[in-house]
């Protein structure tokens, strides 16, 4: 089952930046993500979301394959890679898997303008080697999935309560 963390920042950068930091840890195994996405609130109040994978692409490049692959069948490859993309982007595009847009849209409208929230839907991780990583970005949990005493446990870590 994956956890919902919801931390807030002062701007957009800073979100960013973990983000980053977060995917580099996922790439050395040390954090396993479902999800993830940056909505920053801008100076004009609109919301704005920053996803964290693509899935237009990536549906755009299966469907190339495949339309491609089922193409040559009938000696229009080209066709059938141009048209299996078209339809791939399409269903790419209206999926929305992981953290509901929706919900990351509310809780970010109660923002102040200019700051942005990082939301990371976590399968597995290693808090011990993770939390240091991230802790010297600061921020503000706002919300996760986590038990009352594990959200206890990562808001002290985050701010550094009790790690004397």
């Amino acid at each position: 089952m994956s956890n919902l963390i919801a931390i807030a920042y002062p701007d957009v950068t800073t979100a960013v930046e973990v983000r980053d930091r977060l995917l580099d840890m996922q790439r050395q195994n040390l954090i396993m993500m479902e999800d993830m996405a940056v909505v920053e609130r801008r100076p004009d109040g609109k919301i704005k979301l920053h996803q964290g994978a693509g899935l237009t692409g990536l549906s755009a490049a299966g469907g190339a394959l495949w339309g491609g692959l089922i193409g040559m069948l009938f000696f229009m490859p080209l066709f059938g890679m141009a048209l299996g993309a078209g339809v791939g982007a399409a269903t790419g595009a209206m999926a929305d898997i992981g953290v509901n847009d929706d919900f990351m849209r509310q809780l970010s409208a109660k923002l102040e303008p200019g700051m942005a929230v990082l939301f990371v839907l976590v399968v597995r991780s290693t808090p011990d080697k993770v939390i240091p990583e991230i802790r010297p970005y600061g921020g503000h949990i706002l919300q996760t999935s986590l038990s009352n005493e594990e959200e206890t446990q990562l808001r002290e870590a985050m701010e550094g309560i009790g790690a004397r």
